[in-house]
């Protein structure tokens, strides 16, 4: 057994049901976390729901529930999610968690030991759609780009201050030593010159007695943690930190939204330096999902629910539509008429016609699968090494479409009345290539993986693996 390997997605805010985007960083996390179990390591995944913040709050008050009452539906439907969409996890954090909270507060005193944290009063402008500080250049008309309908709040009280101006340096020489820190290139080049251009330091507590959902500040009570500074640090509480245990796993692969670069890449690195730990190991950024080019809100009411996706065509297609027809890194774009579309040219006439022909030929004439020459080197490693997830599958559905055009040009169905021998080796040499992608589809698909290797192995004729929408 190699080397734990920790992958940790963002911890989802409960402040709406899971959308695509969530489904999107889930499966691409599990890809990457099978793989690695695959290849003999030892895995940790880590995800779960961020449930502090005004944002919460509001929406309980809203409703007339308790808040914790709140967090803890939502929290049910990401599980939920998690679980339809077959998603392989070890851990499931919610920041309301009392182990979370004490590492949170015991990561706030280590920052203030080492001269980071102080008490300022500042006049901020404030997006509580993103739970940030804006600066006039992230504003356009005034207005948060990625919540246009809320309008940007100005602030003027005393809060606790995070000393981030302080690493700039060592955050840029941090990029300049690990030139894969962040990516794609493109990602990393971006947060560098958000540090280049200077930091300001920001803030990280809230009055209690405005906004009490939060962590308490330790030795102050009329303050609670802001979120993100809360939340940032379950990628640490998920692994036993602060105890020695945590060592085991740490540093981590983070997946995350574009939206979150700032966050994950600059400002969580420079809070991890301020307690003494090591950084992340590397964080990969994927970018959204759209609807049609346009961006999803319930204001324009396109929001996708990828439980009805799940419900009507099953896991493993959306799974597949999402690892393939949306980008890894960049945005993507996904309408249930280009879904179905894929659906049926893809899964139903392109993988499950093959698997159909190939197990009927090797069943009707008794050939087996050769078990000496089944799994060779994968032809997928090299890309998922580098987090190339759309492009692994590609050559997975590259080598099906390989397959078919073998069977046109062979024509082994007809071959085994003239040439039997030369026939049935034609017709192993698919099965065992039916197996083997079989064994690639494992992380991306893994119910359709198990479906494939046990029908090919247990020389079974096959049930249709997706049955064409009409």
């Amino acid at each position: 057994m190699e080397k734990g390997f920790y992958i940790t997605t963002t911890l989802p805010y409960v402040n709406a049901d899971p959308h695509l985007g969530h489904a999107l960083e889930f499966v691409q996390a599990d890809v990457l976390a099978r793989y690695k179990t695959l290849t003999g390591h030892e895995v940790f995944f880590n995800t779960g729901t961020d449930e502090h913040g005004l944002k919460i709050l509001r929406r309980a008050e809203n409703e007339g529930i308790p808040t914790q009452v709140y967090a803890d539906r939502y929290a049910a439907r990401f599980k939920e999610l998690l679980s339809s969409l077959n998603i392989k996890y070890d851990s499931f954090l919610r920041t309301t968690d009392p182990n979370h909270i004490r590492a949170a507060q015991e990561f706030w005193k280590r920052c203030a030991t080492a001269g980071d944290i102080y008490p300022d009063i500042q006049e901020i402008k404030y997006c509580v759609g993103c739970e940030l500080e804006k600066t006039e250049s992230e504003l356009a008309n005034d207005l948060c780009p990625l919540h246009p309908t809320l309008v940007i709040e100005i602030r003027k009280e005393k809060n606790y201050f995070f000393r981030f101006s302080k690493y700039q340096d060592r955050l840029l020489d941090l990029y300049e030593k690990s030139a894969d820190f962040v990516v794609p290139q493109t990602r990393l080049n971006e947060v560098r010159s958000f540090v280049e251009r200077g930091l300001r330091d920001f803030s990280i507590s809230r009055l209690a007695a405005k906004m009490p959902w939060g962590v308490p500040v330790p030795g102050d009570p009329e303050h609670v943690m802001y979120v993100w500074f809360d939340a940032l640090v379950s990628y640490l509480s998920a692994i036993g930190w602060p105890e020695d245990r945590y060592t085991k796993w740490w540093p981590v692969t983070q997946i995350a939204g574009k939206d979150n670069l700032r966050q994950q890449s600059a400002m969580w690195q420079a809070m991890l330096m301020s307690a003494g730990v090591n950084p992340s190991k590397q964080i990969i950024i994927h970018g959204f999902v759209t609807n049609g080019g346009q961006k999803m809100s319930k204001t324009l009411g396109n929001v996708i629910d990828p439980f009805h996706i799940i419900e009507k065509y099953g896991a493993d297609a959306l799974r597949y539509y999402l690892l393939r027809e949306v980008s890894t890194f960049e945005d993507g774009d996904f309408t249930e008429e280009h879904f179905i579309e894929t659906y049926n040219a893809n899964l139903a006439n392109g993988l499950g016609n093959v698997v159909s022909r190939v197990m009927r030929m090797g069943v009707t004439h008794t050939v087996r699968i050769d078990v000496d020459h089944l799994l060779k080197n994968s032809y997928v490693s090299a890309y998922l090494e580098h987090y190339e997830i759309q492009k692994a599958i590609d050559e997975i559905w590259g080598r099906i479409g390989d397959l078919d055009k073998f069977i046109q040009t062979n024509e082994p169905f007809k071959k085994i009345k003239e040439k039997p021998e030369e026939a049935k080796k034609d017709i192993q040499y698919l099965m065992n290539e039916i197996y083997r992608i079989g064994h690639e589809l494992e992380p991306f698909m893994p119910e359709t993986a198990e479906r494939i290797m046990k029908t090919v192995s247990g020389h079974q004729m096959p049930e249709p693996l997706f049955k064409r929408i009409k």
